[in-house]
C-alpha cells in the first residue's frame, strides 16, 4: 500500500486521545500527504455501534472471549471500510488503538492468552501490521488516578472500573510487546506534560518519515 499506517497505544490514563488531538493539527500543517484520523473500536458507524456494546458498564455479563471477538469484528469492518482504502490512496492514517490493545487488554488483562487473541486478529486483519506504533507508557496507579480526576461519571466504561491488578497486567503486556517489536514500537514517557508527549510523538514521526514533511 502507498500510505503509512501509524497507531497510538497505551494503558488507560496515558492520555492517548488528548495527545492525538494535539498531534493531528501539527501534522496536517506539515505533511505533504493527506492525514486520516480515526480510532478503534469505532471510526465508522458499524464499529461505533460495537464500541457502545463493548464499553457499556451495564454489560457486566459479557464473556471475555465475546469481548475479544467483538473487538476483532469492529476492527475488520473498520479496516475494510476506512483504513485500507485510505492507505491505498496514499494517506497517512493515524489510529487511536489497534491490535496491540487487544493483545494487552484481552490477551493479558483478561488472561485469555496473547497468542489466542493474536490468532483471531490475524484473521480479522489479514496480517496487516502498523508501520509505526507510538506507545505512551504510564504506570497503572498514575493512569487510573488521571481517569478518576479527568472523566465525568457518565464517561466511565467497563474497562475503567477493572482492578489495578488488571491494569498492571495490561501495562506489562504493552512493555513486553514493545520489547519484542523494537523496529515498530517506540515507547514515550506519558507522565510528562501533554505538550512534551505530543512533541515527542511528532519528532518520532518526522524522523522516521522525513520525506512526508514540507
Amino acid at each position: 500500500m502507498k500510505g503509512i499506517f501509524i497507531t497510538v497505544e497505551g494503558p488507560d490514563g496515558a492520555g492517548k486521545t488528548s495527545v492525538i488531538n494535539e498531534l493531528a493539527p501539527l501534522l496536517k500543517q506539515q505533511l505533504t500527504s493527506p492525514l486520516l484520523l480515526t480510532r478503534e473500536p469505532g471510526g465508522i458507524p458499524i464499529a461505533e455501534s460495537i464500541r457502545r456494546v463493548i464499553l457499556d458498564p451495564k454489560n457486566i455479563e459479557m464473556d471475555e472471549r465475546t469481548e475479544a471477538l467483538l473487538y476483532a469484528a469492529a476492527r475488520r469492518q473498520h479496516l475494510v471500510q476506512k483504513v485500507i482504502p485510505a492507505l491505498e490512496d496514499g494517506q497517512l492514517v493515524l489510529c487511536d488503538r489497534f491490535v496491540d490493545s487487544s493483545l494487552a487488554y484481552q490477551g493479558a488483562g483478561r488472561k485469555i492468552g496473547v497468542d489466542q487473541v493474536a490468532t483471531i486478529n490475524d484473521f480479522a486483519t489479514e496480517g496487516l501490521v502498523p508501520d509505526l506504533t507510538l506507545y505512551l507508557d504510564i504506570d497503572s496507579d498514575t493512569g487510573l488516578e488521571r481517569i478518576k480526576r479527568g472523566r465525568h461519571a457518565s464517561q466511565i466504561n467497563r474497562l475503567d472500573v477493572e482492578s489495578s491488578v488488571f491494569h498492571q497486567r495490561v501495562r506489562h503486556a504493552y512493555l513486553r510487546l514493545a520489547e519484542e517489536n523494537p523496529q515498530r514500537i517506540v515507547t514515550i514517557d506519558a507522565r510528562n506534560p501533554i505538550e512534551t508527549v505530543t512533541k515527542s510523538c511528532y519528532n518520532v514521526i518526522q524522523n522516521k518519515y522525513p520525506n512526508l514533511f514540507i
